[in-house]
């Protein structure tokens, strides 16, 4: 998605567990209090960014629909969408590529979201995406065709 909003000409900025919690969110762990903090801190920033006029994606497991529900009231109407990658746990399991479910289920990671700490499923997300089922490019149409028909791009 971030790369065709770029080809479209749109200035945007990715958050992800990557580039978050090895700087800014380091000090957090994967508590339930950790992951509100987490998810607090990185709603703020990506209302600094979204201020500056860029279009920030967040690519995070965000648990708690409250959690959301406090970002969302962050920021204005309409810039904030909530895109729920509906994706089986088994599939997510099938892909680990940093092998993190594998640690889970050993015992190696505690409080693993989908494992041994909950998820809360969003209500009423704007865009609802399941990666078993669609491919890449479909996700990425599916979203930037829901920015353009609610006149957010």
């Amino acid at each position: 998605v971030e790369q065709k909003l770029f080809e479209l000409g749109h200035h945007t900025y990715l958050l992800d567990g990557d580039n978050v919690r090895h700087g800014l969110n380091k000090d957090l762990g994967f508590s339930d209090a950790d992951r509100i903090e987490n998810i607090r801190r990185i709603g703020e920033m990506a209302k600094l960014f979204a201020d500056a006029g860029l279009i920030v994606m967040s690519a995070f497991i965000s648990p708690f629909r409250s959690d959301r529900q406090m970002v969302r009231d962050l920021v204005k109407e309409k810039e904030f969408v909530e895109v729920y990658i509906s994706t089986p746990l088994s599939t997510c399991e099938e892909r680990d590529p940093k092998g993190l479910y594998k640690k889970a289920r050993s015992g190696q990671i505690k409080n693993f979201t989908g494992i041994d700490s909950d998820y809360e499923v969003p209500h009423h997300p704007e865009v609802t995406l399941n990666t078993a089922e669609l491919n890449v490019n479909e996700c990425v149409d599916r979203v930037i065709s829901y920015l353009k028909q609610n006149e957010i791009i």
